[in-house]
């Protein structure tokens, strides 16, 4: 009998097949996993690369905003006119801020105790439009209000210092004056004007920004910046502003980009990223191999319809396609529901975060071990179509060999015995 594929008594029979009676509950059953483990699986896959997207995106921009995208240093130890070769840099195509920048590790103490701390100091100008004061997570008071005695503190810090904004903070730096028995420890008070949360843990607990003239001043440092840091309009493409950049200085200046700085770091998540795509990828294996477990006990339990079938005239494709439809169809239906699933727990990562939290009374998300300080997610369609097109081209594959079989039987040893 000639029919075209996928006809429509190919399709009532495959439905029949897939409604299971009382005798056929354990290929019901198995059936039922099949389908619950590929949701299940393309709904973990599309959830974990989102997580991982959204990691490595929140984190190279909170690294972005906080370091520089290029780092002119300087050459020999000085770099003369630094404010000239920032003007210079900054009219260069594509890049979207250059300021001189003085960094130093000096001890801070406040009421809560004392800690190391990183004091990093830009012009007043420059200072106030840095994406970490200007545009942070969280932050109490006015950039503004930062000037030569009053100094920004990062979040963490400051909880751990136990002082707040209008708080007096203390700074020491080993780089004193000079004396005959060695250079003295200079300290110096300061007034809290801002408390600025980045939203990347070690960050927060690390910072302290200043007026770059007091800086100098107070590290001893008159004159001296610790090299020009360079902000960029593509940070992706950041190596194509190397050499107009040198051009730009009119110096012999090493640079030193943010790839460079974080390489092992980023080299490590997209490593991490593989390695979930590739673990959670033979969930949805299992869950294929299922299906033709599946289909083999529902073929040999068929046997005698596929005889009578086969002797009614119905030919090997037609036998072939009904238990591809029965297979496909589960793989369809799993990896449909799979990415409503995916999507949907995506979408409302951070609410499904606040009930777990309220019901376990614990944290989901510490930060001070995930860096970040929530669970960052961005869903992408092309995860999104990478998970489904996975599932259905395993699914797919698992049909094949119980379809060919159930093809391949000879209707005749079917009927023997009934």
């Amino acid at each position: 009998m000639n029919t075209p594929p996928f006809a429509r008594f190919e399709w009532l029979i495959a439905g029949r097949y897939l409604r299971a009676r009382r005798r056929e509950r354990t290929i019901s059953a198995i059936v039922g996993f099949s389908l619950v483990g590929i949701m299940l699986g393309v709904a973990t896959l599309i959830i974990v690369m989102s997580v991982m997207n959204g990691f490595r995106d929140t984190l190279v921009d909170r690294i972005l905003g906080v370091g520089a995208h290029v780092m002119a240093l300087p050459a020999g130890g000085a770099l003369d006119d630094p404010e000239a070769a920032a003007v210079r840099v900054a009219a260069l195509p594509g890049v979207t801020r250059a300021a001189a920048m003085l960094e130093g590790q000096v001890m801070a103490s406040g009421p809560g105790g004392a800690s190391g701390v990183i004091l990093r100091a830009y012009p007043a100008d420059d200072l106030r439009s840095l994406p970490a004061i200007a545009a942070p997570e969280e932050a109490l008071g006015d950039p503004a209000d930062i000037g030569a005695n009053r100094v920004a503190v990062a979040w963490g810090l400051a909880q751990q210092l136990g002082v707040a904004r209008g708080d007096t903070l203390t700074l020491i730096s080993p780089n004193g004056l000079s004396t005959p028995f060695g250079r003295s420890i200079r300290s110096r008070s300061y007034e809290v004007a801002y408390v600025f949360r980045i939203g990347m843990h070690e960050y927060d607990k690390a910072f302290v920004y200043m007026d770059l003239p007091a800086a100098q001043l107070f590290l001893n440092r008159e004159g001296a910046v610790s090299g020009l840091e360079i902000m960029v309009d593509r940070p992706d493409d950041v190596e194509r502003f190397a050499q107009p950049i040198r051009d730009a200085i009119g110096a012999r200046a090493p640079l030193w980009t943010w790839k460079q700085a974080n390489g092992a770091f980023l080299d490590a998540l997209a490593i991490e990223r593989n390695t979930m795509f590739i673990i959670l990828t033979l969930i949805i294996l299992v869950a294929a191999l299922n299906i033709i477990s599946g289909l083999i006990m529902l073929v040999k339990d068929k046997e005698r319809d596929i005889g009578i079938l086969r002797t009614m005239g119905l030919a090997r494709g037609s036998v072939l396609r009904v238990f591809f439809i029965c297979g496909a169809s589960i793989g369809v239906v799993g990896t449909l529901l799979g990415v409503a699933l995916g999507v949907a727990f995506t979408l409302n990562i951070r609410t499904i975060q606040g009930w777990v939290e309220a019901v376990t009374g614990g944290s989901v998300w510490d930060p001070s071990i995930r860096v970040l300080s929530q669970i960052p997610a961005d869903l992408r369609a092309s995860d999104v179509l990478t998970a489904a097109g996975l599932a259905l081209a395993l699914s797919f594959l698992a049909t094949l060999y119980p379809a060919w079989r159930a093809a391949r039987l000879d209707p005749v040893e079917a009927l023997r015995h009934e």
